[in-house]
């Protein structure tokens, strides 16, 4: 995005006309949710309108952010003076412009700014984005197949809300929101004749979430799947997954609930975890949030405990890290992409695969970092526009995303 397209969005925020998806662009580039800091900032960028994107712009903005706490501060003063109910109202509101601007400060010299400090080449005067074919690339959304233990596929995306299917013991729903439900038909103790496995798979631009029978919760990112049985028998729950799966298990101290991925097995009684295990990622993952689990793969094992993450590499080595972030583990979770520091080959990994694009390179891939926050609610233009902000630019071709140096 130019400076010229910039100042417009920041004009028509200031208008009152941005749409929800100019919003979350804003709040991208300021790296705040909170509409109440929005306005302030905006302000404070405006009166730097030829620095967008540079160091001087985020020093003048800084500067802006002082002289609105300073400018504030005075006119509070003169408020305190004055005990016309009316005028505390305003009061309040001016407080919060102080909030605002200050945490504007706070942002910037903590380096959470969404910038890369290790970034500092000039900004290039070529557009960052060329639509050779234009494609929307929308984010992706509930897509699913759901396929039962018969072979019949149910394409979740216009499967009608309310029962699906019923599979032995259990009837299986579909809910307006976006769920798969297993309700169990029969007592527990009674067991079924067979063990009836379902598969429930999202493709690439896909998510879905589902409940078992037990009450387990679990949310499938895109490209995952997860083999379960429709009601769980004898003194055991399991299931297989791919791809990169959360899960919640309910509590059942008589049924351990076991996953097994990739050649490891996770055992838990009741926990909240993550799972990231994609083929193409260069390891397996499994962040703990709440409970313990144990993983073991043949060769070795660990005992996880909340806030740590087990890395298995290709040498099947588990590498407990004890300081793991969580945060960046779990954003998928919460509708967004977190970066530490990742290489560009880590960010397009996951945009290829929410975003159903093919990504290749043109000429040496560029050896940058980008530390930040994106929402996945918003289309790859917008993504590939906050990108160029740290100098990390691509063109996009059909369903192709193509990383230029």
């Amino acid at each position: 995005m130019e400076n010229q397209q910039l100042n417009a969005l920041f004009s028509r925020y200031l208008a009152n006309k941005c749409s929800e998806e100019d919003i979350s662009v804003l709040f991208q580039y300021f790296n705040t949710d909170r509409e109440s800091e929005l306005h302030p900032l905006v302000l404070a960028a405006m009166e730097a309108p030829d620095a967008v994107g540079s160091d001087e712009r985020l020093q003048q903005v800084a500067d802006s952010a002082y002289s609105i706490i300073i400018n504030t501060i005075r006119e509070s003063q003169v408020v305190q003076q004055n005990p016309v109910p009316v005028v505390f109202i305003r009061r309040r509101n001016i407080w919060r412009g102080v909030a605002a601007a200050a945490s504007v400060i706070i942002i910037l010299a903590s380096g959470a700014f969404l910038y890369n400090s290790k970034s500092k080449q000039a900004p290039v005067t070529q557009p960052s984005v060329v639509a050779a074919a234009p494609q929307n690339l929308e984010p992706g959304g509930n897509k699913a197949i759901l396929v039962l233990s018969n072979g019949k596929r149910i394409n979740l995306n216009n499967a009608k809300n309310g029962e699906l299917a019923k599979e032995d013991q259990a009837i299986i729903r579909k809910t307006a929101d976006g769920q798969v439900i297993y309700e169990a038909s029969a007592p527990a103790e009674q067991q079924p004749a067979a063990i009836a496995y379902n598969v429930l798979s999202t493709p690439r631009g896909g998510k879905y979430d589902l409940t078992l029978s037990d009450g387990t919760k679990v949310w499938l990112n895109a490209a995952s799947s997860i083999r379960y049985p429709s009601v769980f028998a004898g003194s055991s729950r399991s299931v297989e997954i791919t791809g990169e799966v959360y899960f919640e298990v309910a509590h059942d101290a008589s049924k351990p609930f076991t996953v097994s991925v990739a050649g490891q097995k996770i055992e838990v009684l009741g926990t909240h975890f993550n799972i990231n295990a994609y083929s193409d990622e260069p390891a397996i993952k499994t962040t703990l949030l709440e409970g313990s689990v144990r993983i073991s793969n043949g060769t070795s094992s660990a005992v996880l405990q909340p806030g740590h993450q087990a890395v298995v590499h290709a040498d099947q080595r588990i590498i407990i890290n004890k300081d793991a972030d969580v945060e960046e583990a779990m954003a998928w979770h919460e509708g967004l992409f977190k970066f530490q520091e990742a290489d560009i080959k880590t960010v397009m990994r996951q945009l290829s695969r929410w975003y159903d694009v093919e990504v290749s390179y043109e000429g040496e891939v560029p050896k940058r970092v980008f530390s930040g926050k994106i929402y996945r609610n918003i289309t790859a233009l917008k993504v590939a526009d906050v990108l160029s902000y740290k100098q990390i630019h691509f063109r996009i071709e059909g369903r192709k995303i193509i990383v230029m140096p």
